[in-house]
């Protein structure tokens, strides 16, 4: 799951109960929802609660983060495991709570750099786009690549999906070199100026 921009429990809570694909009631309380969550995730048998985003927790008051970070309650209530990401922040918030930072082995991911790994993530990439023709990038282009994205995977990942949508509006339908090149950020000024 995702953990809202705005963290709440209510909001925690109809979220995950979302994910879960259960029905729920506008006039509900936390309580409940929380039940109805803790029902759910247990006759599915969850075993992993992946929480993306993790660092939005800071975006509450102090109250609606300390009851955030208590998801040490759902570890324990269901005897699961829990995984979160998030950008550097995320340290931040999960330390807030002591007892949860405590069950947290922390990692940080490396940006990509140019060898053979990040050669073989591109590929990869590549050969699960939609594209109908296969598409072979010389190391030009894949050190492009790099730069554009500074090594940070879910802007490659941006990257070669917009360039395969470039590919199939131009009816190419493949990646090239060229397109490499020539490709740009699209600039969004609303949200440069919001």
């Amino acid at each position: 799951m995702e953990m809202t921009s705005r963290p709440g429990e209510r909001r925690f809570y109809a979220e995950l109960l979302t994910l879960l694909g259960a029905p729920q009631r506008p006039r509900a309380d936390i309580a409940q929802m929380e039940q109805a969550a803790l029902r759910i995730m247990e006759a599915i048998g969850v075993q992993v609660l992946v929480i993306d985003e993790v660092h939005n927790i800071l975006a509450g008051t102090y109250r609606e983060q300390r009851i955030v970070l208590n998801l040490r309650f759902l570890s324990n209530r269901l005897q699961i495991s829990l995984v979160c990401f998030g950008v550097n922040e995320a340290r931040e918030a999960i330390s807030g709570d002591v007892q949860l930072a405590r069950r947290f082995e922390q990692f940080t991911l490396s940006r990509w750099a140019a060898n053979e790994q990040f050669e073989t993530l591109v590929a990869s990439i590549l050969r699960n786009t939609p594209l109908r023709r296969s598409s072979v990038l010389t190391p030009k282009s894949l050190r492009r690549i790099l730069q554009i994205t500074e090594g940070i995977t879910a802007s490659i990942f941006h990257v070669i999906n917009s360039l395969a949508i470039e590919a199939i509006v131009s009816g190419r339908e493949h990646l090239t070199d060229e397109a490499v090149e020539n490709w740009e950020p699209e600039f969004d000024a609303e949200a440069a100026f919001a």
